[in-house]
């Protein structure tokens, strides 16, 4: 047990020592306001997060995800300008998130490009494009229902704990008990041999794009709500912060191993940097390079424990050993 999750313990330990430092030296962190503040700007991120560990465990990467996310945020603000009903908002931005998910997954799984050539593309362009579009104007003007879509703002933090705790709990279940979940891993361990046993390996790649803009739409949608402007250029560096959050969480960048707990702890450990120096009275400028040194310990850690065959320099040196010992060789 201790070895299936010792990253996700490992990280859970290094939260726990976060936590007594800070009571320690900024017990004001721990205000009920302040937890509340972290909490709300932390869900949209874990949902994005979530859709991005589907990603990653299938050997592929998305960095369009703070594109998408300003784009389906922008979507949300002027579908409620334009007076349409709460319910089609909803609808209609996550939908914009999963139709960009569908390019992307279709470009990959269809024309078989590196999924980090048509991400990196699509964030240009979509990012360029919105601010062609919209000429860096925020929508404004926004319908007193859209704020929370309608809900009161004591109710708003338990449903939109509530929808991200129900994404976290489909997904995770989807991944432990459902033949689809078990191909995400398949597709991400080794697609050849996925494919060989009868996988729809192109199939997955597509759906879990389309999954991951899905999740993205709604992250912007549950972000939105919270203000009465909605700004254009939502989602900046975005990426970094999902991509490292899921790293960190323990899910191997080359595709088939990770877990959603690992995920959610990552979210929780980047995410509570940058409020965490606010209250010690640091620059804001160290939450990057902190947050940098934390990605790059995960990696290093999880390169010296995946199998050698994974990291070429753990190939090599296994091999070079191989060569330097007694009649050694390397078949």
């Amino acid at each position: 047990m201790w070895n299936r999750h010792r990253i996700e313990a490992s990280l859970a330990g290094v939260l726990v020592a976060a936590g007594a430092l800070l009571w320690v030296q900024a017990p004001a962190f721990f205000s009920a306001g302040n937890l509340l503040d972290v909490l709300l700007a932390t869900l949209p991120v874990l949902i994005v997060a979530i859709g991005a560990t589907l990603v990653i465990l299938i050997g592929e990467i998305d960095i369009s995800v703070g594109s998408v996310f300003a784009i389906a945020s922008v979507v949300a603000g002027q579908l409620a300008v334009w007076h349409l009903p709460m319910p089609a908002v909803a609808i209609l931005t996550i939908v914009s998130g999963a139709a960009i998910g569908a390019i992307n997954g279709g470009l990959v799984s269809t024309l078989r490009l590196p999924s980090i050539v048509v991400t990196l593309a699509m964030m240009v362009a979509l990012r360029d494009g919105l601010r062609w579009i919209t000429q860096g104007a925020w929508v404004q003007n926004l319908p007193a229902g859209f704020q929370f879509l309608g809900v009161s703002q004591w109710w708003y933090p338990l449903v939109a704990l509530g929808i991200a705790a129900l994404v976290l709990a489909t997904a995770a279940w989807s991944l432990r008990y459902l033949p689809a979940g078990r191909a995400v891993y398949a597709t991400g361990s080794n697609a050849d041999a996925a494919r060989l046993a009868g996988i729809p390996v192109a199939a997955v790649r597509f759906w879990v794009f389309v999954i991951g803009g899905a999740c993205t739409g709604l992250a912007a949608l549950l972000n939105a709500v919270r203000f009465n402007q909605i700004p254009s250029n939502a989602g900046l560096g975005l990426e970094m912060q999902v991509i490292a959050a899921v790293v960190v969480g323990g899910t191997a960048i080359t595709g088939g191993r990770g877990t959603l707990l690992g995920t959610v702890l990552g979210v929780a450990l980047l995410g509570g940097i940058g409020p965490a120096l606010t209250f010690l009275s640091a620059s804001p400028y160290w939450e990057r390079a902190l947050q940098g040194v934390i990605v790059l310990a995960a990696v290093g850690i999880a390169a010296q424990r995946a199998p050698a065959g994974i990291w070429p320099w753990r190939r090599l040196a296994k091999d070079t050993k191989a060569l330097s010992s007694p009649g050694g060789h390397l078949c």
